[in-house]
């Protein structure tokens, strides 16, 4: 039988404490992108957005606090959720109805464990209450750090799919049904080239461990650089796992009511929407990760002494490169919310046909290309810059000549304005003055 000081270890205490702080941390961070999305949307549509609800609850004593921003949106958005009523419609799996909110937060909350958030730490030894003496040494800042750390990253990121799924399925409605279907169908397509693109990434650096693809980022460059291609690849089928724009197919308004959720109310609908923004954070982290150096900045002028180095084990050194992490993951959902409400939603065939006939043929070709690059021992930034750059220029010169199906080209009608009678011209823009004036408050504008 192991002895309990053989499991208490330095590596055991920090990944325990890094769990429960990052939990409350993306649990706060959720809920305040969800203000953030609601704030960029407005800046967009050139509104104002949430802007009144502060941190005075009511109390007269408190009403400096009134205000602040709307910063206490998401705090009254919390309490409304588990003040609604909990409502379950007749007919429905009730066991599948309630579980299927858990199966999709769960995974969410999983995900982020292996990622190195602070680099490596080099713990002095300490006295734990109850387990006495720590022996200090050299430790991963991760949750899990295990030699299978990206697949493990992968396996979960798919287990969401299933509580979307069983949501569609159990609140017995046709439209959730839909969106279940949707969902998986759109997990399976874009689940084969974010492994094809993660394959390239991980054959150029040779390793799986987390903190060994950092290190290599800081040696020989970011992988954006050296996988542009692979790299987009990666965040478009990041955007279509969390079912965000424009891959909402799961959930779209205009044809399924609400999707998959549409039955859910309360905290159990509160947890698919917190679920949506986590599976966002994780993915962010892991595109990171992956293609931006992790927690690293290309910081080569202050040398290899500076906070941000792998070498660099001190607590300061920690906290800086938590700082950064988290920084990148917020900045990359910012963008994934301006894609949001700057793109419109892709038609799910379109949806599909992007999966089946464009990214997954690009990333087999990427891979193929990666592995002759690393064959040849053209690793470079350079060389695999130029390789993916004649990759995009062999694509561009062979998709005019692939066989195309336009289902929504304009069928001829004759004496429209598409296909207008012999001798007829056909006027579209506008011809009143008025209708062209740009002052039609100061009135139109005389005709010189």
């Amino acid at each position: 039988m192991p002895n309990l000081a053989d499991i208490v270890t330095a590596q055991f205490v920090v990944s325990v404490a890094l769990i429960v702080i990052v939990v409350h941390v993306i649990l706060i961070t959720v809920a305040y992108l969800i203000y953030l999305e609601r704030k960029i949307s407005a800046y967009i549509q050139d509104r104002i957005g949430p802007n009144r609800v502060g941190f005075d609850f009511g109390l007269p004593g408190l009403k400096f606090l009134r205000g602040a921003l709307g910063l206490g949106q998401p705090l009254a958005d919390g309490l409304k959720f588990m003040l609604k009523e909990d409502y379950t419609p007749e007919r429905t799996d009730k066991a599948l109805f309630t579980l299927a909110p858990m199966a999709v937060i769960i995974p969410a909350l999983m995900g982020f464990v292996l990622i190195p958030w602070g680099g490596m730490w080099d713990v002095p030894t300490f006295t734990l209450p109850f387990f006495g003496v720590v022996e200090g040494g050299r430790v991963y800042v991760a949750g899990a750090p295990v030699n299978v750390g990206i697949i493990y990253i992968l396996a979960v990121a798919s287990l969401g799919v299933y509580g979307v799924t069983l949501g569609g399925w159990a609140s017995n409605n046709k439209y959730s049904f839909l969106g279940g279907l949707r969902a998986t169908a759109q997990m399976i397509s874009y689940e084969i080239p974010l492994a094809l693109s993660l394959l390239a990434a991980l054959l150029l650096t040779g390793a799986v461990m987390p903190e060994a693809i950092i290190r290599h980022q800081v040696e020989h460059g970011w992988l954006i650089l050296a996988q542009p291609i692979a790299g987009v690849m990666f965040f478009c089928c990041a955007l279509a796992e969390a079912n965000r724009a424009p891959f909402d197919n799961a959930e779209a308004e205009q044809e399924l009511v609400g999707g998959y959720h549409t039955e859910y109310s309360s905290m159990r609908f509160a947890l698919f929407f917190l679920a949506e923004y986590a599976h966002m954070i994780t993915g962010c982290a892991f595109f990171a990760l992956l293609f931006l150096g992790g927690y690293h900045l290309p910081l080569g002028f202050i040398g290899d002494a500076h906070w941000l180095h792998p070498d660099n084990v001190t607590l300061a050194g920690v906290l800086a490169k938590f700082g950064v992490y988290f920084g990148k993951v917020v900045g990359l959902v910012c963008f994934m919310i301006v894609i949001r409400w700057t793109l419109p939603r892709l038609r799910y065939d379109q949806v599909m046909v992007l999966g089946w006939q464009a990214l997954i043929p690009l990333s087999l070709a990427v891979v193929v290309v990666t592995s002759v690059m690393v064959h040849l021992g053209w690793t470079g930034m350079l060389p695999m810059l130029l390789a993916n750059l004649g990759l995009i220029a062999l694509a561009v010169v062979l998709l005019p000549l692939l066989p195309r199906h336009e289902p929504n080209r304009k069928l001829p009608l004759y004496g429209s304005r598409f296909n207008p009678m012999p001798g007829e011209v056909v006027i579209a823009s506008p011809t009143h003055p008025m209708a062209v004036e740009d002052r039609p408050v100061e009135g139109t504008a005389p005709v010189g």
